[in-house]
């Protein structure tokens, strides 16, 4: 009987260590697709980060500077005000004086049209 209860024994035991076996196994595999997913999110990452460095080159190439135009455009306001206001300048004084003229200097004709009555 003590060979039946030894050999029972030893069969418990044999069921725990592959209880524990199993259950490393488990925990080793969590373990690795936790890793596996970290490692899948970073090189996702990764290939997200150089496709958007691509884009924003060919864009660059593209479409060319936004920065550029924007001062370029600032550039031929600012000459044509600078252009306006000199020319204002220079003209203004003989412009008032033909204005005055005009209005002021009145010289009373009779219209080519006016026909008198006889």
């Amino acid at each position: 009987m003590t060979s039946q209860s030894q050999g029972i024994q030893q069969l418990l035991q044999a069921e725990k260590r592959a209880k524990d076996k199993l259950e490393e196994a488990k925990k080793r595999k969590g373990k690795r697709l936790k890793q596996a997913k970290e490692e899948a999110t970073a090189e996702i990452d990764h290939y997200r980060l150089q496709r958007e460095k691509e884009f924003r080159n060919k864009e660059t190439n593209v479409m060319g500077s936004q920065g550029n135009f924007s001062a370029k455009i600032e550039e031929q306001t600012t000459e044509a005000i600078q252009n306006l206001t000199s020319s204002y300048h220079r003209n203004m004084e003989s412009m008032m004086k033909k204005l005055l003229s005009t209005i002021c200097d009145i010289s009373p004709e009779i219209h080519p049209n006016f026909r008198p009555e006889v």
